[in-house]
């Protein structure tokens, strides 16, 4: 078998793994000149929440910290007691990934729900919707899905209505890992805004980290009543940024020209071009409707750790012999051709 002799420098496991966005790596090093008043009492932070207003709407209160397990956790806490319970999908990252550190910062219970394809349903929801009022049992009160899911298919605007509208109906939260929110938004061409709040989510998690930004992610509130010791909650989480400026403009760059869009919108199209080009492959069946940036197969065993050696990435089910794939937003077309041919060797080569 042909083998190039240097790895790729670009892999599929994660979108994690891609380069900073050059124009927020600029943001950064622009906001590097001068002394400013620490804790996010600065001018690059008020810009940057500006935009979060522009996107959102003028009475939100949104809040930065360092990752994805932060603001899930800590906007959970906002929504909580830890008499509480949390419906969630079985395979959402709050309950698989994150280390238990929802449950911990809560204290409430997470109930994993089945969710086909990722996405939760109407009747799985009511169905764990139980021992309300009893005082043996923890209280449902929040829903929380992901968008784009973790098997990278997306909630259409419908769904995400009609459960935010059971939750509302029983006094619960609705709350959204928006870890990729910026990938489904732009794959249904919608708005932040009309993906997020006019849709009746309570909370957002919005994703910079896996779209291009350096490290950082932000809890956005679009009731302003929910965000209140906020402050608090995010000083005693560890995720108060002394140097919070060089966080908000990451931020601010991404919602500045649509660079949110630009990047994500990429790394569908990416994916899309990933999957026409193994699918095609015999052995290769791809297991979920690639909607995002995510792609998922099956592939034989043998071909998965000779696979690897050349490319890095995760195995979705070993079980199954189920992988997945993620493009990024500096994902190019010659990495996926390159990438496809390489598949299509090992696996013919038994």
């Amino acid at each position: 078998m042909h083998r190039l002799a240097a790895k790729p420098s670009r892999s599929f496991a994660s979108d994690n793994n891609a380069v900073v966005h050059p124009e927020v790596m600029e943001a950064v090093q622009r906001a590097n000149e001068r002394h400013v008043v620490g804790y996010g009492d600065d001018p690059y932070t008020e810009a940057a929440v500006a935009k979060f207003r522009a996107e959102f709407g003028d009475d939100i209160q949104v809040f930065f910290v360092f990752n994805g397990t932060a603001a899930n956790s800590l906007s959970l806490h906002a929504l909580t007691r830890p008499h509480h319970a949390i419906l969630c999908p079985e395979e959402s990252h709050i309950y698989t990934d994150e280390c238990g550190a929802p449950e911990r910062f809560t204290g409430c219970k997470l109930i994993p729900l089945p969710a086909p394809d990722g996405k939760l349903q109407i009747e799985t929801v009511a169905h764990a919707y139980h021992g309300i009022g009893d005082q043996h049992h923890v209280q449902p009160r929040v829903v929380s899905i992901t968008q784009s899911t973790e098997m990278g298919t997306i909630y259409k605007a419908a769904e995400v209505e009609a459960l935010a509208s059971f939750a509302h109906e029983r006094k619960m939260f609705l709350h959204m890992d928006g870890a990729r929110i910026s990938n489904a938004v732009a794959a249904q061409g919608m708005s932040l805004r009309q993906a997020t709040r006019d849709l009746g989510v309570d909370v957002l998690s919005f994703g910079g980290t896996k779209n291009g930004l350096m490290g950082v992610e932000a809890v956005v509130f679009f009731h302003p009543e929910l965000a209140e010791g906020f402050l608090f909650v995010r000083k005693q989480g560890m995720q108060l940024a002394s140097k919070m400026r060089f966080l908000s403009v990451q931020m601010d760059a991404l919602l500045s020209n649509e660079l949110w869009r630009r990047n994500a919108a990429h790394a569908n199209k990416m994916a899309q071009l990933l999957r026409t080009s193994v699918e095609r492959i015999a052995g290769v069946s791809i297991v979920y409707p690639v909607e995002a940036n995510g792609v998922f197969a099956k592939i034989p065993t043998p071909a998965i750790p000779k696979i690897q050696e050349r490319y890095f990435f995760y195995v979705w089910s070993e079980e199954e012999s189920i992988v997945r794939w993620m493009c990024s937003f500096d994902t190019t077309e010659e990495d996926v051709g390159e990438f496809a041919r390489f598949v299509e060797e090992v696996i013919a080569s038994g």
